[in-house]
């Protein structure tokens, strides 16, 4: 047997921290001697000890790491479901780390060159373009923003099954159609809609008329960014809202390896002013 002290130099942990894995029944004492409370550790354990180290290096938070040790299932099933899962979590942390990096890099080199980091702005393309009636099948309800990515999938689920089911002709891709500019406390007014032939039950008619129009190629988190350049080009060139601002999604994402292969296209329908 181990004492305490021992267990803790050899695996690298405190006693303070094995006392508190201990309090929360992740690694227990093998046996504690009830006369002066002394703890004691088998060897076997170490183990078991190294075996959490090892996952808390993966970012495993302590409960996860119990569930897995108390797990009635098979311990390596149960295991490589675990680290498939937290290997994901990983690669997308450092796929955003990447972009940041990019981006930083990005920054300082205009920044040598004289110019503000917001200068990308400048490279965002808009153009006015017509856009024709069509119809829309649509499921139209307040979202609130925390709810987004399970709507999108629950709605354009609902939306293709239905036209399958009734052999509908899909003529363009999915969009979302925004028609309120803020959150209320009962969400955002928000419309999933797939532009069809047939106008059957369900459908509405859209003609969006003049757009400004902006194609973006890669991450929905420049979305903000393509707002914010098409309502500056509107107000400089004395344009107004006369729609509501809608996205179409020409590619699905969970058909593309890469955020950069995204491709949205982002319609703001506008008026001039009188």
């Amino acid at each position: 047997m181990l004492s305490i002290g021992e267990f803790s130099n050899i695996c690298k942990v405190s006693t303070k921290t094995l006392r508190y894995y201990a309090e929360i029944g992740l690694i227990l004492p093998a046996e504690i001697n009830p006369e002066n409370g002394y703890r004691y550790y088998s060897v076997e354990q170490l183990e078991t000890m190294l075996f959490i180290n090892r996952l808390k290096s993966y970012k495993f938070s302590l409960e996860e790491i119990k569930t897995i040790l108390k797990s009635e299932e098979l311990l390596d099933e149960k295991l490589y479901l675990a680290l498939t899962k937290k290997k994901k979590e990983i690669e997308k942390q450092v796929q955003e780390s990447k972009k940041s990096l990019n981006q930083l890099n990005n920054d300082i080199l205009n920044l040598k060159q004289g110019k503000s980091i917001m200068s990308y702005l400048e490279s965002i393309d808009v153009q006015l373009v017509e856009v024709p009636k069509m119809y829309l099948l649509y499921y139209r309800k307040m979202v609130h923003e925390q709810e987004f990515a399970e709507e999108y999938g629950n709605n354009f689920t609902k939306l293709f099954n239905k036209i399958q089911d009734e052999k509908l002709t899909i003529l363009a891709p999915p969009m979302v159609l925004f028609h309120s500019a803020e959150f209320s406390p009962f969400g955002l007014d928000t419309e999933f809609a797939i532009p069809i032939k047939e106008y059957v039950t369900g459908t509405r008619d859209f003609h969006p008329g003049l757009c400004i129009k902006t194609v973006l190629h890669g991450s929905y988190s420049n979305l903000s960014s393509i707002y914010t350049k098409q309502r500056e080009w509107a107000e400089r060139e004395g344009y107004e809202s006369n729609n509501a601002l809608y996205e179409v999604y020409v590619t699905d994402p969970s058909q593309v390896q890469k955020e950069s292969e995204l491709i949205t296209e982002i319609y703001y329908p506008v008026k001039k002013k009188v």
